[in-house]
Formats: structure tokens, sequence, C-alpha cells
């Protein structure tokens, strides 16, 4: 009884994540309707864009996790509604996990161009900077006089 415990804490939990698709829904959105027909039938889409033509942006994602492991994405649906000028629904596409990338939005640190200085370089160099180590300059020949 003990072993059932333990095996039983190690298995898969499944979590769906955005938005809850439902088929009968997704075929109600057909080219033609207007942006108010499409969030009637589908409800406020999760994003919107306006960047070469209006579209409108419903995802869901489903990941897997394992005891203590970090989760596993196994699903990403998204329905993507583009919009014509007249603010009609011109095509609905539909993309999976298969045609996205993965993109890692927070890497824990900032890149920054230049040299990496360790700490004895950082401080000895702004005593470098500082103007009481430096020569006094002749203001007539410094640029703008």
């Amino acid at each position: 009884m003990l072993g059932a415990a333990l095996v039983s804490g190690c298995g898969a939990q499944i979590d769906r994540h955005g938005h809850v698709f439902i088929d009968v829904d997704l075929q109600q959105v057909q080219p033609g309707m207007s942006k108010e027909e499409v969030t009637k039938v589908l409800g406020s889409p999760d994003t919107t864009s306006t960047i070469g033509g209006d579209a409108y942006y419903y995802i869901s994602t489903t990941q897997k996790t394992v005891a203590f492991m970090k989760p596993k994405e196994i699903d990403r649906q998204v329905v993507a509604v583009y919009f014509d000028g007249a603010a009609n629904a011109q095509q609905v596409a539909h993309y999976g996990l298969k045609d996205g990338i993965v993109v890692n939005y927070y890497k824990n640190e900032t890149p920054a161009r230049g040299k990496d200085l360790g700490l004895l370089e950082q401080i000895f160099g702004n005593l470098a900077n500082r103007s009481m180590f430096k020569k006094e300059a002749d203001p007539s020949k410094l640029p703008g006089n």
C-alpha cells in the first residue's frame, strides 16, 4: 500500500491554460463575419494585432508535469481570425504546436554590449575616471571654447 502511494505521487499532472475551444464554436466562425459576430461566438480574443492587418488570436496550451520535473508543453492551439479593412473576417487559420517555435522570454539577465568587467576592473576603472586623478585641463583648449 505504501508503494502504491509513492508511485501515485509521481503521476503526470495535465494543466490547460488559455482559451477553451469547442468544436461547434470553431465551425461557426466563417469568413465574412464581423468582429462583433466573432466575439459573440468565441468570446474576447486572448490577444490582437494591427500589424499587417487586423487580427484576433485565441490561444490554448496544454502542459504535462511529472513529479518535480519542469512542465513540458504537449499541445498548443491557436485560432487566428484575420480581418479586412471593413472589419469582416477574411480568413480563419488554425495553428498547432508543430507550426510554432518556443521562445524564451525571460532569461534572468539583460544582455549588454561591451566588455564584461571584473570587480577590481570596475572599482579601479571608476577611480581612474574621477577628475581628482586627472590633470587639470586648460579650459581654453576644451572643445567648444
